[in-house]
């Protein structure tokens, strides 16, 4: 962020780490699938790296952590923050478990992958799916997904909004699932949800999104940042 915009808040978006399915290609909504070691390794790494005191997300700074109730997702939380910093959010009420950012519910295709989902519609003669547009059968649709999503950034947006000018930096992070998240970027962005934006976000990763010209209405990708030089 340049010097001018130092100060607009942030939202972080962190997607779990590695699990079995996820090595697989198997579609995990609701099922609880643990991280593998490697995936704990990943967001263990990612937050040496980039949490902490004086770092990109600073637990102090955070103005609230909003995270999917999914065991996947906890664990990243709690590898990412730690316990300590944990206790604290929620002793100041800044910890929220909420169904709003939990993966897609992919109904009759939870479990199966890319390959499994084709040849099933093949056999019963559909053509080729597409998530952005069908939804899942069995499962959400895409107004679904985009109303429980708009919702919570509702709440975000809220809790941001006395701050877009300066004084203290209201960050907020969000822990979530790669397919949600994806969702989650383009409302923040304004974007229906069949709007053709690819995205990728390995597991472990941190995105960030603000806002323009420290404007609510100016929701933004904020695709580079510059970081201070060290002490």
């Amino acid at each position: 962020m340049s010097d001018a915009n130092a100060t607009t808040p942030r939202v972080f978006i962190a997607r779990h780490g590695e699990t079995e399915w996820t090595i697989s290609g198997q579609c995990t909504g609701n099922a609880e699938i643990p991280l593998t070691e490697n995936g704990k390794e990943q967001v263990q790494g990612t937050g040496k790296m980039l949490v902490g005191a004086g770092k990109l997300i600073d637990p102090s700074k955070l103005a609230h952590v909003f995270c999917s109730p999914r065991v996947r997702a906890v664990t990243t939380l709690d590898l990412l923050l730690g316990r300590e910093a944990q206790k604290h959010l929620d002793a100041d009420g800044k910890l929220t478990f909420t169904d709003d950012i939990t993966e897609w519910d992919y109904g009759r295709y939870e479990g199966i992958t890319p390959a499994q989902i084709k040849e099933r519609r093949e056999e019963e003669g559909l053509g080729k799916w597409n998530i952005w547009v069908e939804g899942c059968p069995g499962g959400e649709s895409p107004g679904q997904v985009e109303e429980r999503l708009d919702q919570l950034i509702g709440q975000i947006q809220k809790i941001q909004e006395p701050f877009i000018n300066g004084g203290a930096v209201p960050d907020v992070l969000v822990v979530a699932h790669g397919h949600i998240l994806r969702a989650f970027v383009k409302r923040w962005l304004k974007y229906p949800m069949d709007f053709e934006f690819t995205m990728m976000m390995e597991p472990g990763a941190i995105g960030i999104l603000s806002y323009a010209h420290h404007n609510i209405a100016e929701p933004a990708l904020l695709v580079g940042m510059g970081f201070p030089n060290a002490a």
